[in-house]
């Protein structure tokens, strides 16, 4: 099975304008996420998808695969179909630009599943809900399922609401996503057609395509304690992490 990760980068960003390049110790971000990828060994390839001259170019100075992509498309998952029209494949993994401490394991747990189950055609990731803050935080969705893992749906709110118990966990969602090429190919024909599906376009979350449509979308609980990227303030927070472990290095001895 030939499996490519494809990470989809574009330079406007509504919270935070140019942020694949915003620097990381001396590195930009979308560098970051490559590195992590490079280390899953169930890719075949590893690309960055993009439709600016910017973050092209820094991604060939630092020889860094990447792909010229349209700037017409709505969504991130769009730009990733039109990668698999180019690039054949059985299996393609959307990690997104703005994840740097995505850990190599988190990654592969999207790609599992595909071993072992012929029908599955989309899967991505979600994480326990540690901090409170995160359960309201309108940038952060929740993922709820059904008992077998398969998403009912996503939400930038606070959702379900514990009116009976407060003994509930919330999950947000891990933006690493495993698609079959025949799930992709819907999406974007989909969004030719009609654009955005009605729910999709409200929360502003495009795995809602999916299950708006009936397709099943499997889920996958990972421990990650990975911090997405969509503030200027959640850049510092992923700074001093890696600044941290750069540290750690330096004491050991291991640099």
């Amino acid at each position: 099975m030939k499996i490519i990760g494809v990470i989809p980068a574009r330079y406007q960003s509504s919270r935070f304008p140019g942020k694949p390049l915003a620097d990381i110790c001396g590195k930009p971000m979308v560098w970051w996420v490559y590195r992590q990828c490079k280390m899953v060994e169930d890719f075949d390839e590893v690309y960055v998808a993009t439709d600016d001259k910017r973050i092209y170019d820094a991604c060939r100075s630092l020889d860094v695969p990447v792909l010229s992509t349209s700037g017409e498309h709505m969504t991130g998952t769009d730009r990733i179909g039109e990668v698999a029209e180019r690039i054949q494949a059985d299996l393609i993994v959307n990690i997104q630009g703005d994840e740097p401490l995505l850990e190599p394991g988190t990654i592969r747990a999207a790609i599992k599943p595909f071993y072992s189950n012929k029908d599955i055609q989309i899967t991505n990731l979600m994480t326990k809900i540690m901090n409170p803050v995160d359960a309201v935080n309108p940038t952060i969705p929740k993922v709820i399922t059904n008992r077998d893992g398969i998403g009912i749906y996503l939400t930038r709110a606070a959702a379900p609401y514990p009116k009976g118990s407060l003994g509930y966990d919330y999950f947000k969602q891990v933006c690493v996503y495993g698609f079959r090429p025949e799930a992709l190919k819907f999406y974007c024909d989909y969004g030719k057609k009609y654009g955005k599906a009605k729910v999709e376009a409200i929360e502003d979350i495009e795995i809602l395509r999916f299950i708006e449509n009936g397709y099943k979308v499997q889920y996958i609980e990972v421990d990650s304690d990975t911090i997405a990227v969509d503030t200027a303030k959640d850049l510092e927070k992923v700074r001093a992490v890696l600044e941290q472990r750069k540290q750690l290095v330096i004491n050991n001895g291991l640099e």
